[in-house]
């Protein structure tokens, strides 16, 4: 499946021209284009560019590529602060410092978010110490969330509303153990659903949102980021990254730390969780990019291993 094409183009210039309609104080600095993802493009915002232009700063500037997104980043921008509130000093989040409007011919909002050090997990493995700080992560982000929290029709709902999609993606892409994947499927969307009261989740928790800073004690997580598709809803779709991210061992340690952190994660729980873990490996396994592709082959051996 490749990467949707830009609906708007963001460059430099253009990114520099907002900050010095909006945030002037940004403006001369040196800017970085450093990802260009699904939704949005990242730009990093780097020292200043002569003497004079105030003291150095760690953000970035966030804006939507497509209109799709351009309701994700007003989601950030209202929500994160109450993720932010929740989670505490577990993990840092992205919450918009400042915000951006409409200008210059770029048609949506737009936020600076802090800069955070690390780099993502992307196809390597998190281990035991990420697994610890990630299951308290999510004890805490897990509570009921309020009746106008966002909604998203894709994340966090009754698994079985997604068979179809699902179905037609292994029946139509050369997905690594599609008939294998397709009964794991079946099994994990006969379950009983989630009868609990909607709460707080993340919606996107594969290894590229999630960073990790490296150091003599190990890898630690160092940030949690991407929140566009957070919602309300069930949380074994933010389970799903037990496969997306650990190995055996981790995974096993993850799942130990929420069970005594939170005793709502029943095997019915559990089992919707690995329902969704064939749901994004199967996406990402369709992906254009092929790191994209090796996490989703590393889960899918996971999910149908274990």
């Amino acid at each position: 499946m490749p990467t949707p094409g830009a609906e708007v183009h963001v460059d430099v210039p253009l990114v520099r021209a907002l900050l010095a309609d909006q945030h002037p104080d940004l403006a001369d600095r040196s800017l970085t284009v450093v990802a260009s993802g699904w939704d949005n493009v990242l730009v990093r915002i780097g020292p200043a560019l002569r003497p004079g232009a105030g003291p150095d700063v760690d953000l970035a500037v966030r804006l939507p590529r497509r209109a799709a997104a351009a309701a994700l980043a007003l989601h950030e921008q209202r929500w994160l602060p109450e993720v932010a509130r929740l989670v505490g000093d577990l993990a840092p989040v992205p919450v918009p410092v400042r915000t951006g409007r409409p200008a210059l011919g770029f048609p949506w909002s737009w936020s600076v978010v802090p800069w955070f050090p690390g780099e993502t997990i992307g196809s390597r493995t998190g281990g035991t110490s990420v697994a610890e700080t990630l299951a308290a992560f999510l004890a805490a982000l897990h509570v009921p969330a309020p009746a106008d929290a966002p909604a998203n029709p894709v994340r966090a709902v009754p698994l079985h509303t997604r068979t179809e999609a699902v179905a037609t993606r292994l029946a139509s892409h050369p997905v690594p153990r599609a008939d294998e994947l397709a009964t794991a499927w079946r099994t994990a969307a006969d379950l009983p659903g989630y009868a609990g009261p909607p709460v707080w989740v993340h919606g996107d928790l594969h290894p590229f949102n999630l960073l990790v800073e490296t150091g003599p004690t190990g890898a630690r997580l160092s940030a949690v980021v991407d929140f566009g598709d957070v919602t309300a809803g069930d949380p074994a779709v933010d389970l799903a990254t037990a496969w997306l991210t650990f190995d055996r061992e981790a995974r096993a340690d993850f799942r130990g730390r929420l069970t005594a952190q939170d005793g709502s994660l029943d095997p019915h729980t559990w089992g919707r969780a690995r329902g969704w873990a064939v749901s994004i490996a199967s996406a990402l396994a369709v992906s254009d990019e092929p790191s994209a592709r090796a996490v989703a082959r590393r889960a899918i051996d996971a999910v149908l291993d274990d």
